[in-house]
């Protein structure tokens, strides 16, 4: 039911920016957010899988996933 819609969005979006993020290596390598993104997923991640009864390495592993997309596509001010 719901739950299968849920897992399948997620999949689509971090299949979004996973081939949006291998079409800008190509380019120079700029300083970005990847590691405070993968930390505060994973804190996230975990809050949330906690919270909603998710199984906690589930919940882990796509926030450190979903951190690391975010944060390198954000890039630091110099």
């Amino acid at each position: 039911g719901s739950s299968k819609l849920k897992k399948i969005v997620l999949a689509a979006v971090i299949a979004v920016f996973a081939v949006s993020n291998a079409k800008k290596s190509k380019e120079e390598p700029k300083e970005t957010y990847e590691s405070e993104g993968m930390a505060l997923g994973m804190c996230f991640g975990v809050a949330i899988g906690t919270s909603f009864g998710f199984n906690t390495g589930i919940g882990l592993s796509m926030g450190m996933l979903l951190g690391l997309l975010i944060g390198s596509n954000i890039q630091k001010k110099k």
